[in-house]
């Protein structure tokens, strides 16, 4: 099994980061260790000699057959299932490597970095009125990560005198307002993905991907987390959503 995933993805998520919209000449391809894999209801364990450890939330798809230069045209029939999956980055490790120009096999690939949902038939996604797949790949299907802080002792939350971005944003909706919602915590939306903004669809990244390695049955493929990244603690819990059927559910620890 190989872990294919794709970076800067979303223009939104792009200016957050990078501080540029433009669309990559090509898909940004990185792969991690099938050790990265974290299955459905495992608890992930932040390594926290990592330094900061944040989530990315993604479409993920199953490759369902051998393929190798695959055609745009074809690529929808080589894939069967969809999920919410979570790409763990170490972001300080990240940017270091990045202002040298060095791989982020690290960042990316670390053990538990690609915490996976439960798998969802395509054709049941697509009954939902709002869900498209054609030849040009899946259009305006939405995915959602929630969180809900559960603060250990050893861990610091932001205050709620903490300055915040906007709350117009999805890392601005990230926030726990009073004490009453640490002492009684729900969960906060902090990300949201629409697969109509993504810069190269599903279709175009199996096409370019089947170019240089050949697909086979059962790989993964992470296709690029929209804006409102941001930082896990210990005790979150993080749940995931492909449209509105939760496919993601654990705790870090």
């Amino acid at each position: 099994m190989k872990i294919f995933a794709i970076g800067m993805n979303y223009a939104a998520h792009n200016q957050e980061l990078h501080g540029t919209l433009k669309r990559p000449d090509d898909p940004v391809i990185f792969t991690k260790a099938d050790s990265a894999l974290l299955n459905q209801g495992k608890p992930f364990f932040v390594p926290d000699h990592l330094g900061r450890i944040d989530y990315e939330t993604e479409l993920v798809v199953r490759i369902c057959r051998l393929g190798k230069n695959i055609p745009q045209r074809f690529a929808h029939r080589y894939y069967d299932a969809l999920t919410v999956g979570i790409d763990f980055t170490a972001r300080d490790l990240q940017r270091k490597a990045s202002a040298a120009g060095q791989p982020w096999t690290i960042c990316k690939g670390f053990d538990g970095s690609a915490a996976i949902g439960e798998w969802v038939p395509k054709e049941k996604v697509l009954t939902n009125p709002d869900a498209i797949c054609t030849e040009s790949g899946l259009q305006r299907l939405q995915f959602r990560l929630d969180i809900t802080q559960h603060p250990s002792p050893n861990t610091q939350h932001p205050s709620p005198n903490t300055q915040h971005p906007s709350p117009n944003t999805p890392l601005g909706r990230r926030t726990l307002a009073t004490e009453g919602a640490q002492e009684h915590p729900s969960p906060v939306t902090v990300q949201e993905g629409r697969t109509s903004d993504m810069l190269y669809n599903v279709d175009e990244i199996i096409s370019y991907i089947s170019q240089f390695f050949t697909l086979k049955t059962g790989d993964l493929l992470y296709t690029g987390t929209p804006a409102g990244v941001g930082p896990v603690h210990i005790g979150d819990h993080l749940e995931g959503y492909l449209q509105e059927r939760k496919v993601l559910d654990f705790y870090c620890r």
